[in-house]
């Protein structure tokens, strides 16, 4: 099987079950674990865009004039609290209009330790799950991806906001009381958060009780070392797949994260 590969795809049930697309075509990845796997990138590269060939990918599998174009490589997109779409600025509108101008949710999760984070309402489980979450919870619902990025940058001043990957791929966090966490945090910021109701509506910000979500990956063994692979210094992947957890195959011989080689040709031998 050959083709340019993607993130991998995901459907949460008891334990989570991975694809891995290349080209046309997908690959369900979890009977795989337990045996030997082997691809190879063949060193073509093409933009998950505009389709065309590029020696370097940029901004997960883009082209250099499509990172510098299209809305979906701006700053803006990893820091929502600098949207610029009513500046006048926004690089496409039209796509601002259905991926920023909608509902989007603040979340806590359980990866490396409890996180703050957001999402569209269409991305739940799959971010939780791309991160490597195992617990996770959603906390309010904003009207707009930029509000949810000032919330999410209040929130930030006393819970991480970021995964330490390197602990996420060592094993299960210990469990944690997301929803007692959610209420002291929300409790710390209602000064703020009255503030930015006044400034985008009392309905732009509505306070959620959830239930937490638990999420279990397919893994045999967890890494006591973490060594990555990176198929741009070799470009042979191979090893007994021991377990898959947020973007990351977890071999034996190594970790690598799929969604960091977005549109890289490879010939899956396996």
């Amino acid at each position: 099987m050959k083709g340019t590969i993607n993130k991998l795809r995901s459907t949460l049930g008891e334990q989570v079950d991975y694809y891995l697309p290349i080209g046309d075509e997908s690959v369900h990845l979890n009977p795989f674990i337990g045996q030997s796997i082997q691809f190879q990138f063949t060193g073509n590269i093409y933009c998950d865009a505009c389709g065309t060939k590029t020696k370097k990918s940029y901004s997960q599998g883009h082209c250099f004039k499509c990172m510098k174009t299209l809305a979906r490589c701006d700053m803006c997109i990893m820091k929502p609290e600098t949207c610029h779409y009513d500046k006048g600025t926004c690089r496409e509108p039209d796509w601002a209009d259905t991926f920023c101008m909608t509902a989007h949710y603040v979340y806590l999760s359980n990866t490396s330790g409890v996180k703050v984070g957001i999402t569209r309402e269409n991305q739940i489980p799959t971010r939780w799950i791309d991160q490597g979450a195992t617990q996770a919870l959603p906390i309010m619902k904003v009207k707009s991806r930029f509000l949810s990025g000032l919330i999410e940058v209040e929130l930030a001043k006393s819970i991480a906001d970021k995964t330490n990957w390197r602990a996420m791929l060592k094993g299960e966090s210990v469990e944690r009381d997301l929803q007692t966490i959610a209420k002291t945090l929300i409790e710390s910021i209602d000064v703020e958060l009255d503030n930015l109701r006044a400034q985008f509506g009392e309905d732009a910000i509505d306070i959620l009780s959830d239930d937490m979500v638990d999420i279990h990956y397919p893994v045999t063994q967890y890494p006591t070392k973490i060594t990555s692979h990176n198929l741009d210094k070799n470009p042979v992947v191979g090893g007994v797949l021991q377990g898959i957890k947020g973007q990351y195959l977890l071999l034996d011989t190594g970790v690598i994260n799929m969604r960091k080689f977005t549109s890289y040709e490879i010939e899956w031998q396996s």
